[in-house]
């Protein structure tokens, strides 16, 4: 790990950012966070190649500790060598009714924060697929694939974890009915 990096930094960088969004989000404890992390990128070096257990650590102590002041489900990303499958909770794959598949990350097949993630959460299972609510993506690891239609970015406080570049969205529902709808109370005015 680079010198300049510290793990409590990036514990407390993490946790900053997943609090930020939570709010912003207005997530509740029956919806899904999704992260995906390279930490490769945090320390600076092109993702995929050189994974640090104690910068996923890191990141997965600070995901947890925000999910307790924000509740909501989490969902760590692996890496594209398991498909970006997710690792979540037994309670997320049966709250969401989640199709389990049969891997157990490792970090040079998952990456190192899944594979954290996978021995640090209470009953971990893996996912091909969920539908998140919103998500923080640490390092370009592409989470848009998870993340529920519409997506609406979100510019937090912190912009990077270390070296790498922090990009999250919140989800909203499809704006349907063209020029004559309303989408908010506001506009509803007096009409009955």
């Amino acid at each position: 790990m680079l010198a300049s990096i510290h793990s409590t930094d990036i514990e407390d960088a993490v946790y900053e950012t997943v609090v930020e969004l939570a709010k912003v989000s207005l997530l509740t404890q029956d919806q899904i966070l999704v992260i995906g992390a390279s930490t490769s990128e945090v320390i600076g070096q092109h993702i995929g190649t050189s994974g640090s257990q104690d910068v996923a650590k890191a990141i997965v102590t600070g995901v947890l500790r925000a999910q307790a002041v924000a509740p909501c489900q989490v969902a760590f990303q692996c890496c594209e060598h398991l498909n970006r499958a997710l690792v979540v909770t037994r309670e997320t794959l049966v709250q969401y009714n989640l199709d389990e598949v049969s891997v157990i990350p490792v970090p040079k097949a998952g990456g190192a924060v899944a594979s954290c993630a996978y021995r640090t959460l209470p009953h971990p299972v893996v996912v091909e697929h969920i539908v998140a609510h919103a998500g923080v993506d640490i390092g370009d690891t592409l989470i848009g694939m998870h993340i529920k239609h519409v997506a609406v970015p979100v510019r937090l406080a912190i912009r990077s974890i270390g070296k790498a570049h922090v990009t999250a969205a919140r989800t909203r529902p499809k704006l349907i009915g063209g020029a004559r709808a309303v989408y908010t109370i506001d506009e509803l005015g007096d009409f009955c």
